[in-house]
């Protein structure tokens, strides 16, 4: 097995043992292949539904490098990350994840990442009610960060 893939599953198994979520580990590593952070599943122990082990471990290595960026880091992951995860490695701008289980996998044991797809691919619109108001309000205060910070178009 990788040996970074191995971490991330451990990491899973270590949640697991100490109760803390469901079956999910996450490391996050250099280009050489050093380990910056680790996350495992933690949305029992914290009673957070976003502590999943991507997210733990997105958050430790921000704050250990002290950057939102994390350009130059690659994603081990022991399963195939939800929709909020894979949003959340996204917007941390890591290029590459590596998993072990698929949704799928996930799916099997009792976790519904599907319904949250099938959301995003336009069906089941049940889930949620998102509706827009008060736009032309809340656009004042996006115009005043433009031109707090000189974003220019």
């Amino acid at each position: 097995m990788d040996i970074l893939m191995k971490k991330a599953n451990e990491n899973a198994i270590e949640g697991i043992k100490n109760k803390e979520g469901g079956p999910f580990g996450a490391v996050i590593v250099d280009k050489e292949g050093n380990i910056i952070a680790n996350g495992n599943n933690k949305v029992i122990k914290n009673n957070d539904p976003t502590a999943h082990a991507e997210i733990i471990a997105i958050r430790e290595a921000c704050k250990k490098l002290n950057t939102y960026d994390l350009k130059d880091y690659i994603l081990y992951t022991s399963c195939e990350p939800c929709p909020m995860c894979l949003s959340a490695t996204i917007w941390a701008n890591i290029k590459t994840i590596y998993y072990g289980c698929t949704r799928k996998d996930a799916e099997e044991i009792g976790f519904r990442d599907n319904y949250i797809y099938d959301y995003l691919e336009g069906k089941n619109k049940d889930v949620v009610k998102l509706e827009n108001i008060e736009r032309n309000e809340c656009l004042k205060t996006f115009e005043r960060y433009k031109e707090e910070n000189g974003i220019i178009y």
